[in-house]
């Protein structure tokens, strides 16, 4: 953990400068990255993989979310315009970086969190390592203050963190939809 915090901090160094913000201060650090935690998610080898929903089509609430996966596969993220789910093949060594709802409402929406799903293997058990980049229960959210004080018309509101999780973890999931619980 202490190892994916700087490559975290590069990354999002890079983001934040990519929305005209210059500098990570540590109050911004603390909402960038606030809190962040490592899954450890276990998927069986599923008889009728046809039959069974791996993960549901959804988004993470995260700012970032840093995944290492296994050989198998199986994860799928769908198309910029909505349309055709796109396999994520495993790279040996690799990381898969999402965006995640927390940065694209911080971000005023020019960067947009991922939708995503996991599905069943027939064959062999599956393991995957996210480690979810958050901003601690207790921040609000919402676009940078940067950003509407150079004249850009919010899209999202301030919200809680945690009640904008606690929307997302009170129904199935459906894809994008939980950013809507932000917008104005």
């Amino acid at each position: 953990m202490k190892k994916s915090e700087v490559v975290i901090k590069q990354l999002l160094q890079v983001l934040i400068k990519g929305l005209n913000v210059n500098e990570i201060d540590e109050a911004k650090e603390s909402l960038l990255m606030g809190s962040i935690r490592t899954n450890l998610n276990y998927y069986p080898k599923c008889p009728n993989p046809e039959l069974t929903v791996g993960v549901g089509r959804h988004s993470d609430v995260s700012t970032l979310t840093i995944l290492l996966q296994d050989e198998i596969g199986g994860l799928f993220v769908r198309g910029n315009k909505g349309g055709d789910w796109i396999h994520v093949p495993p790279i040996k060594g690799s990381l898969v970086i999402n965006v995640g709802d927390a940065l694209q409402i911080m971000s005023n929406g020019r960067y947009r969190s991922v939708e995503r799903r996991v599905v069943a293997n027939g064959s062999k058990n599956r393991i995957l390592v996210p480690i979810f980049v958050n901003p601690r229960p207790t921040d609000m959210i919402g676009p940078l203050p940067e950003l509407v004080a150079n004249g850009e018309i919010p899209i999202y509101k301030q919200v809680l963190y945690s009640d904008y999780v606690k929307h997302f973890f009170r129904k199935a999931h459906d894809g994008k939809k939980t950013v809507e619980f932000a917008e104005l």
